[in-house]
Formats: structure tokens, C-alpha cells, sequence
């Protein structure tokens, strides 16, 4: 089996299983307008698997390709496949730090610096918490970093003529890639809180700090990085500062 099969078959099952363990959580901050509108948690779980199944395959098909054709490395996993030893230990510390940072930041920046804390108003069990950081880190890493930052760097080698890319092309890339991850923020945040400029603001603010920091270690140490990252800012919004 060729190693980007491998890879694709790895990353396809995981966010489909990330896409179930999430499920508890939406249903807790969604469930009065799931239920109104007829579904319930097991009907809920069947279009998580459907549509989970369907969009992180495509998205983890082409990222792939799309990885290979600009330089984007998965380490971790490719190492694994191939049965070979590397040395991990120092950036995956660095990735779980700065993934701390982040989610410092967003959850002092959000309680002290807005009106209205978003994330103090999202009251949701903590072990459902803990189960929607994988999602986070894994569905959300596959769909923003591997799928449309390695995108966006590959038209952007493409429009501007270049053989490769260069640091502006994919700082450029993670920036937008990281307004994008703010936004798609929002239909979960509509659930507690009027969509207001504000809100838009913040959710482009909040989220654009991790979105950065995920998009830099994707493009210098590999998507687990970003991964392991993103998975650990998720822990301290959605385990330490909700407990």
C-alpha cells in the first residue's frame, strides 16, 4: 500500500471518529434547535458519520496531493508508516506550549478585554469538553492547515509564477486561512450570542491567534505539530477554563 494511501486512511478515520466524539457537545449547545427541527442525538450521529465521512475525504485526499506538490510534511505519521525512528520529543513540548499559549491568550483576551466573554456563556459538561478538543485537533487541523493553507500556497506558487514558495506566500496564507477559521466559528457562537460586528471581531481576533501559531507549525514542523497544538489550546478553553 503506498504511503500516501497510508496516510489518507489515517487521517479519513480519525476525523470521522473526531467528528463523533464532538457530537455530545454540539448537542448540548444545539439541542433545542435540533430537536425543533426533528433531530435527535442518533439521527445526529448518523449525519456526523455521513457528512464527516464525505468532507475529510475529500479534504484529506487533496490535501495530501496537494502537500506533496509544496512541501508540507506530515512527520510524525510518515515516519511511522515507513518504520522509521525520528526525534519528536522537542517539538512535540514546543507544540504543546505553544498551544498553551494560545489558549492563555484567547481565554484572557475574551474574559478581559470584551464585554461579553462568549466562552464563559457556552456551559457545557467538561468531559464533553475534553472529547470536542479532538475534533479540534485533529478535523479542524485536516480541513484549515492540510486542505486550505496548503491550498491557498499552492494557487498562490501558481498565480504568482513562482517554483516554490516563499515565507510572504504562506504568511499570507495563514493569515487568511486564519480569518476563515474565525469565521467558521460563528454558527456555534450564534447558538449563545447575537451575531453582532462585535462577535465577527472577536471571532476573527480570538481565533486568528491560534490560527496563526497552527498555520507556523504546520508549515516548520508538520501538520502533527499543528495538530498537537491546536488539541492542547483546546484543552485549556474547553476542559481547564470550563471546569
Amino acid at each position: 500500500m503506498k504511503k500516501r494511501t497510508k496516510l489518507f486512511l489515517i487521517l479519513w478515520i480519525s476525523s470521522i471518529i473526531a467528528s463523533i466524539l464532538v457530537l455530545p457537545y454540539i448537542y448540548d449547545i444545539q439541542g433545542e434547535l435540533l430537536k425543533k427541527i426533528g433531530i435527535s442525538f442518533s439521527l445526529l450521529i448518523l449525519i456526523g458519520v455521513i457528512q464527516g465521512g464525505i468532507s475529510f475525504g475529500i479534504t484529506s485526499f487533496l490535501g495530501l496531493i496537494l502537500a506533496e506538490k509544496t512541501g508540507f510534511k506530515l512527520p510524525l505519521l510518515t515516519s511511522w508508516i515507513e518504520h522509521k525512528k525520528i526525534k519528536y520529543n522537542r517539538t512535540f513540548w514546543l507544540s504543546v506550549f505553544l498551544g498553551l499559549v494560545a489558549g492563555i491568550l484567547i481565554f484572557c483576551i475574551d474574559k478581559f478585554v470584551f464585554p461579553q466573554s462568549v466562552l464563559s456563556a457556552i456551559k457545557v459538561e467538561v468531559w464533553k469538553g475534553f472529547l470536542a478538543c479532538f475534533y479540534g485537533g485533529i478535523a479542524e487541523e485536516i480541513i484549515m492547515r492540510l486542505f486550505l493553507m496548503t491550498l491557498f500556497v499552492f494557487l498562490f506558487v501558481k498565480i504568482f509564477r513562482r517554483k516554490e514558495s516563499n515565507s510572504l506566500l504562506v504568511w499570507v496564507s495563514i493569515i487568511l486561512v486564519s480569518i476563515l477559521f474565525g469565521l467558521g466559528h460563528l454558527p456555534i457562537t450564534s447558538a449563545v450570542t447575537d451575531i453582532t460586528p462585535m462577535v465577527i471581531f472577536r471571532a476573527i481576533l480570538l481565533n486568528g491567534v491560534g490560527g496563526i501559531i497552527f498555520g507556523w507549525l504546520y508549515w516548520k514542523k508538520g501538520l502533527e505539530s499543528a495538530m498537537i497544538a491546536h488539541f492542547s489550546t483546546d484543552i485549556v478553553l474547553h476542559v481547564i477554563g470550563a471546569s
